[in-house]
């Protein structure tokens, strides 16, 4: 796995906005043709719906508050990261660090990079909306009641090589958000189709479907062929039949490579390169306080099913 480099004075600027918090940005790539659309070419209404439960990572100094809006410090996409003219999502605004999703009424789920720490966790700020709902309409600003802080780390873990998550419990309940539906019914199959909902390279939301599982047998993350960047860390990775969330994004491959002058974005195979590795949500679930209770009544449904048919059988003449 590699890291972004800083190339250039402006690209160093966002290296160093990562670096405050500590992140390190795990870097992702392009598999077969990029799938990274803004919501308002969406029109799937339940794909919108779980890019309504998508949160921003952004420091705390990049958020300002003014009256009932909240201004959003971004920098123009291409220029910083030193890319080609023809790299989609050029003249966009880039801002958050990392991504992170609503699991429960206050609490929000990432990778464990991003939020290394109680003390860094403090200076982030957790933003909702930072989306393009509208052709050309670039997010500067969300309304204040959009921006959360934290409130708590409630636990995190990162391993290098395996499972790589945090939980952070926000300063308030969320309003006008639904906290995802997790998948803890076990395991997700090779070949299952998935999807990617964050922010890509610090962009506004992305959603990025077509891909699927390749390896789902290693210990504490499964590996696909999904469409992310460095910012995409921390995104909810769905289950793109069942709309469930099978894990969260954490590692890929390099983001960028050299053309001439300028950069572009790194192309794999659909089943080339090394793939991206999403911790599985099997190593969160039981510690999200929403998602425990619901994880024992999943694991008791069947043996509840059981003892109702047996019942129903003793009772037939």
């Amino acid at each position: 796995m590699k890291r972004i480099l800083a190339a250039g004075a402006a690209l160093a600027a966002v290296t160093a906005m990562a670096a405050s918090a500590s992140a390190q940005f795990h870097t992702q790539v392009i598999y077969g043709t990029d799938t990274r659309v803004d919501l308002y070419q969406v029109k799937d209404a339940k794909q919108l719906a779980l890019a309504d439960s998508t949160v921003a990572l952004f420091q705390g100094g990049d958020v300002t508050l003014q009256d009932s809006n909240a201004n959003l410090a971004t920098r123009q996409f291409g220029e910083t990261y030193g890319l080609c003219k023809e790299e989609p999502f050029y003249e966009q605004g880039v801002g958050a660090f990392c991504s992170g999703s609503l699991v429960a009424p206050d609490v929000i789920m990432t990778a464990g990079h991003c939020v290394p720490s109680a003390d860094e966790c403090a200076t982030i700020k957790f933003v909702f909306g930072f989306d393009v709902k509208k052709e050309g309409a670039m997010p500067t600003s969300v309304p204040a009641a959009e921006v959360y802080g934290c409130k708590e780390l409630i636990g995190r873990e990162q391993n290098n090589t395996g499972a790589d998550w945090a939980l952070v419990r926000l300063d308030r309940k969320v309003a006008n958000h639904a906290p995802l539906k997790l998948n803890l019914g076990g395991t997700i199959a090779n070949g299952a189709p998935v999807m990617v909902i964050g922010h890509p390279a610090g962009l506004p939301t992305k959603i990025s479907g077509g891909a699927h599982v390749r390896d789902n047998s290693k210990d504490g993350f499964f590996v696909a062929n999904l469409d992310t960047y460095g910012g995409n860390s921390g995104s909810a990775v769905f289950n793109e039949d069942t709309g469930l969330v099978e894990g969260v994004l954490v590692r890929g491959e390099q983001d960028f490579v050299q053309k001439g002058d300028c950069r572009v974005s790194n192309v794999c195979p659909v089943d080339g390169c090394r793939g991206e590795d999403v911790t599985k949500i099997a190593n969160v679930a039981d510690k999200i306080p929403a998602a425990e209770e619901q994880s024992r009544v999943a694991s008791l449904q069947p043996k509840l099913a059981q003892i109702v048919a047996e019942l129903q059988g003793d009772a037939r003449p």
